[in-house]
């Protein structure tokens, strides 16, 4: 509407200027005729388009570029971690309490267990509510003034998932480990369990978190009467993929 009414006004001027030219015609009146006709052509072309159309399709425009962002923020919050994901965690442990039972006929010691290396992966998850994931192991001993270590494997579950972004975690872990090095006449093999809880943080530098452990780390001698009940800490990276 307001389009329409603007073109029939400007007609109304134009053909008032060619009138008023055209009383005394002469070369230059000519060209000045023209120049307006074609002038006012352009300019009205060139003019912005306004009404309902216009409106329509400017907010469209807007609505497609609110869409496009809020699509856009959501896929930056999923790329966090999803179920999907697999996740690789890497740290430094310490026992900070650790009694020993038979093990290298020294009868009961204390503070047996000194450091290691863990390492957990992530497998998969249940129902959204907890994780599988493969826990290794490496700790080192010194029973009866002598030294030892063993590498541990162990399948562990971890609730809650890592997709729920909930920073603490809990779980429980079974296995079987085998002595690297061990005392003479005691088991190479152990049944070993752990019981941990723990911070964790994904994604803090791109595809790089943290995390702070601590727990129960224990193993049965299986050919053997030895034993060894401890508790650690444990801080390292975790790596998502």
């Amino acid at each position: 509407m307001v389009n329409e009414l603007s073109l029939q006004i400007f007609k109304v001027m134009r053909s008032i200027k060619v009138m008023l030219i055209l009383k005394n015609p002469s070369p230059f009146k000519a060209m000045l005729v023209l120049s307006i006709l074609l002038g006012g052509t352009v300019s009205f072309a060139n003019a912005p388009k306004v009404g309902k159309t216009a409106a329509a399709k400017y907010f469209q425009k807007a609505g497609d570029s609110v869409r496009d962002s809020a699509s856009a923020a959501r896929y930056t919050a999923s790329e966090a971690l999803d179920s999907g994901d697999r996740f690789l965690a890497l740290g430094v442990s310490t026992y900070t309490k650790s009694d020993s039972y038979q093990w290298g006929g020294a009868g009961d010691e204390s503070d047996v267990a000194k450091t290691g290396v863990d390492l957990n992966y992530r497998l998969s998850s249940y129902n959204n509510l907890l994780d599988y994931s493969l826990r290794v192991s490496y700790n080192q001993y010194e029973p009866a003034g002598q030294k030892a270590s063993k590498l541990s494997i162990l399948y562990a579950m971890t609730f809650p998932d890592a997709a729920s972004r909930f920073p603490l975690y809990f779980g429980a872990a079974l296995g079987g480990g085998v002595f690297l090095t061990q005392l003479s006449g005691e088991s190479p093999l152990s049944l070993d369990y752990q019981l941990y809880l723990g911070l964790r943080a994904f994604n803090l530098f791109d595809n790089t978190g943290l995390y702070f452990e601590g727990g129960l780390k224990n193993h049965v001698q299986l050919t053997s009467d030895g034993q060894l009940n401890g508790t650690y800490i444990a801080a390292g990276a975790i790596f998502t993929f």
